[in-house]
């Protein structure tokens, strides 16, 4: 059984085995006493929680861990991310309102990829961990044997056309031969894939798209890059404004300036710079998907 957890800007996911839950991921510092409402609101006890499993070691992935590990909750490390484990330390260094926490290394439980499946079966859950880097060199996602991916970063399929010949697209060619039929995001709307459609990442008749954009048979249908239900002139000036933030980010500029060029709101401006700096080769729609979530 899997149960999101929405308390702040990253989606997260407790899996329910046999002996407690496992949590995959956490969100930004600072948002400790979120996650903690959050637990409460799903009549969720901490202790229930045996073990964090963390997508990739970004702030907004990691930022409450060792506050969750000081529950008594073990993280537990693919042996491909170890070298990462504090490459977000240096980022909340120079942000004095976040009251951060670097994860203390003796509470990290060091497993190897290949190690993952026996170690999830001691706690009643069937799946595994595969090393899915593209969207950084850490990324991992959890299989499981249902029929479920979480994936944390890694790029949505609706985006997967931009990365053909890519390390994503490799990642991703490994998890479909998983067959999922429910793939979760960190940043993006949960898919539901037709399991009745053979996914051939070589054929473009075929290729299956995240239900936040494009066409295929996950429910909805929509064009690659502008969704049909959203063609009012509102839409389209957000769309044109996050193309605008992006080509202003690449030239270096301040939130500041962006602002006063734009005459946005910061908080909106401040969203799309964290989006786009975060997410490798993200698309404006990517983008505005990610902003729906955290506002949904």
């Amino acid at each position: 059984m899997i149960t999101e957890l929405k308390y702040s800007n990253t989606n997260t996911y407790l899996i329910k085995g046999n002996d407690g839950y496992i949590l995959f991921d956490t969100d930004w510092a600072g948002t400790f006493s979120l996650f903690c409402k959050e637990l409460g609101e799903k009549e969720i006890r901490a202790q229930d929680i045996k073990y964090l499993f963390i997508s990739h070691f970004h702030p907004d992935h990691m930022g409450i861990a060792q506050e969750i590990a000081d529950l008594g909750i073990a993280i537990v490390v693919a042996d491909v991310q170890e070298a990462f484990i504090h490459s977000s330390d240096s980022v909340f260094a120079k942000d004095k309102r976040k009251n951060f926490k670097p994860i203390d290394d003796s509470k990290i439980q060091l497993i190897t990829i290949a190690e993952s499946r026996d170690f999830l079966k001691k706690i009643g859950i069937d799946g595994e961990i595969l090393y899915t880097p593209g969207h950084s060199d850490d990324s991992i996602s959890l299989c499981l044997d249902e029929g479920v991916l979480l994936v944390g970063d890694l790029n949505p399929l609706y985006e997967l056309e931009m990365h053909k010949g890519t390390q994503i697209a490799k990642s991703w060619e490994l998890l479909l031969e998983r067959n999922p039929k429910k793939i979760y995001y960190g940043h993006a709307k949960a898919a539901v894939m037709d399991v009745s459609t053979d996914y051939d990442m070589d054929d473009e008749n075929k290729r299956i798209l995240q239900n936040g954009n494009g066409k295929g048979k996950t429910g909805t249908e929509r064009t690659d890059k502008v969704d049909k239900s959203k063609t009012d002139k509102e839409e389209k000036e957000r769309y044109a404004l996050v193309q605008r933030i992006m080509k202003y980010i690449d030239r270096g500029y301040s939130i500041d300036k962006i602002q006063k060029k734009t005459k946005s709101d910061r908080g909106f401006i401040e969203d799309v710079t964290r989006m786009y700096l975060t997410h490798q080769n993200v698309s404006v729609q990517g983008i505005l998907d990610r902003i729906e979530i955290k506002n949904r």
